[in-house]
C-alpha cells in the first residue's frame, strides 16, 4: 500500500520482481498502474472504510504472502487488511500509536520508558493554561512527519509564535479533530541523535543498522541532514540504545514488520523521540544496500514472510545528506552539480525539485530538494564528502510573486 507519489513504490517492485514474488499496489493515484509491472487498484485513503472494502473484495481470489505499507499514512489500513488475512502485522492500537504522538508517549509512560517530561496543549487554549513543562520545551503537531511544524522554544513569547505557526501549517494540510485542535509540548532533551533500522518477527527485535546524524540538532527546527553508518557508538552505548527501542516496541505493542526508530542519548540515557512501524524514508533505504550489500526492501519483504533478516556485519561507511531547503522561493537552477557528482567517494547525487518549482523550509516545508550518497572506507571521509560535494552545489531562487487585490 502506497500513497500517490511514494518514493518507494519503484524500490519495493524492483525488490518484489528480484525475489520473484508478483505484487499488487494500493494506492490513491488517479492513474492505472502498467499491468506490466504491477497489478493495482486505486482506493481513497482518505475514507479508510470503503478502501478497506475495497481492498477485501479485490483480493477475495488471490493468495496473499504479506501486506506491506509504504509510509505512515497506510500502515493502519495495512494492519487491518493483514488480520482479515489473517497473516502476521501490528494491531491497529499499536499502529495508531505510531501516528499519534501524544498516544505514543501515554504508552511510554506506562511502561515505563525513559522519557522527556511532555504536557498536551489545546491551541484555542494558548497563553491561558500554566505550562507544566519548563523551558527550553519543544513544540510538535501531533500527526505530523518528517519534522514538519517541530519548534523548539526558549520562553513565552518563542512559544506563543510557536504555536501560531503550527496552528497555521495545521490548517493548511487539512488536519481534523483531536490532531488538529491540540499540541505536544516536551522538554527540550540535549544530546547527540541517531536513527535505528530494524525488524520485529513474532515480537523479537532484530537490528539492521544504526545511524549516526553527526550535525547537533539543536533548533529551533529539527530538518534531518546527515545519516552515517556504521555507527561510532560504544558498545555499552549501543547496546543501550538497542534496549531502550526494544522497550519502547514492546510499549507500542508491535509485533510485525520493520521499525524506524529515532533516539538521542541523554545524560539519563537513551530518550526516544519517533517511533514508526515502517523504514526509513525516502531515497535513504539506499544506505543499507551501501553498507550491508543486501537492498532495504528486499530485506523488509522477505522479513514480512516470516523471513528473519540476516546481515554478515557491516561493510565499508556509508551516508547520505539530505539537502535542505534554506531559502524560500521559486528554484531557477542548480550549479555546481556536475562538480560535486565528481566529489571523491561520492556515489550519487539525486535532485527531487526542479526549476520552476517552489521552495518552502521547515517548519512549513515537507520536502528535501534531493540528496547525496557517499561511500568510503571510514566514518571520516564520507562525512567529509558529503559536505565538500553539498559546498559545491548552489541553488539559484527568485521570489514568489503573489498578485492580490488585482484590478481589471
Amino acid at each position: 500500500m502506497a500513497p500517490s507519489g511514494s518514493y518507494r513504490v519503484s524500490a519495493y517492485t524492483r525488490a518484489a520482481r528480484n525475489l520473484e514474488m508478483p505484487i499488487m499496489v494500493v494506492s490513491n493515484s488517479e492513474h492505472s498502474l502498467v499491468p506490466e509491472v504491477a497489478n493495482g487498484i486505486t482506493v481513497d485513503f482518505s475514507l479508510p472504510e470503503q478502501a478497506y472494502t475495497d481492498i477485501i473484495s479485490a483480493l477475495e481470489t488471490i493468495n496473499v504472502a504479506c501486506v506491506l505499507a509504504t509510509d505512515d499514512s497506510c500502515v493502519e489500513l495495512c494492519g487491518r487488511v493483514a488480520e482479515y488475512l489473517g497473516l502476521p502485522q501490528n494491531s491497529a492500537a499499536a499502529a495508531l500509536l505510531t501516528q499519534r504522538k501524544d498516544l505514543g508517549r501515554e504508552a511510554l509512560s506506562r511502561a515505563g520508558c525513559n522519557i522527556p517530561d511532555y504536557q498536551v496543549v489545546k491551541i484555542v487554549d494558548q497563553g491561558e493554561v500554566p505550562l507544566s513543562v519548563e523551558y527550553p520545551v519543544v513544540v510538535k503537531p501531533l500527526a505530523l512527519a518528517a519534522s514538519r511544524g517541530v519548534i523548539r522554544a526558549n520562553d513565552d513569547t518563542e512559544f506563543n509564535a510557536a504555536v501560531q505557526r503550527i496552528d497555521a501549517i495545521l490548517e493548511s494540510t487539512g488536519q481534523q479533530g483531536f490532531a488538529r485542535e491540540n499540541l505536544l509540548v516536551e522538554s527540550y532533551i540535549d544530546g547527540q541523535e541517531y536513527a535505528v533500522e530494524g525488524f520485529i518477527i513474532d515480537g523479537k527485535f532484530s537490528l539492521l543498522t544504526i545511524f549516526d546524524k553527526p550535525q547537533p540538532l539543536t533548533g529551533p527546527y529539527f530538518e534531518e541532514t546527515y545519516y552515517l553508518t556504521p555507527t561510532r557508538l560504544e558498545p555499552q552505548q549501543r547496546e543501550a540504545l538497542i534496549g531502550e527501542i526494544t522497550r519502547c516496541c514492546e510499549a507500542y505493542g508491535l509485533e510485525h514488520g520493520p521499525v524506524h526508530a529515532e533516539a538521542r542519548l541523554a545524560s539519563s540515557g537513551p530518550i526516544l523521540l519517533e517511533l514508526a512501524a515502517r523504514t526509513i524514508g525516502g531515497q535513504c533505504g539506499q544506505l543499507i544496500e551501501f553498507s550491508l550489500q543486501q537492498k532495504l526492501e528486499e530485506l523488509i519483504i522477505q522479513g514480512m514472510c516470516g523471513i528473519a533478516p540476516q546481515t554478515d556485519g557491516e561493510g565499508e561507511s556509508a551516508g547520505v545528506l539530505m539537502i535542505p531547503i534554506t531559502d524560500s522561493g521559486i528554484l531557477k537552477r542548480i550549479e555546481g552539480l556536475t562538480e560535486a557528482q565528481q566529489t571523491e567517494y561520492v556515489r550519487d547525487i539525486e535532485i527531487h525539485i526542479n526549476p520552476g518549482y517552489e521552495l518552502i523550509p521547515l517548519p512549513e516545508g515537507s520536502s528535501y530538494l534531493g540528496f547525496i550518497f557517499a561511500q568510503s572506507p571510514d566514518f571520516d571521509q564520507t562525512y567529509k564528502a558529503l559536505k565538500v560535494a553539498h559546498s559545491k552545489l548552489s541553488f539559484v531562487t527568485q521570489p514568489k510573486w503573489e498578485l492580490e487585490n488585482l484590478a481589471v
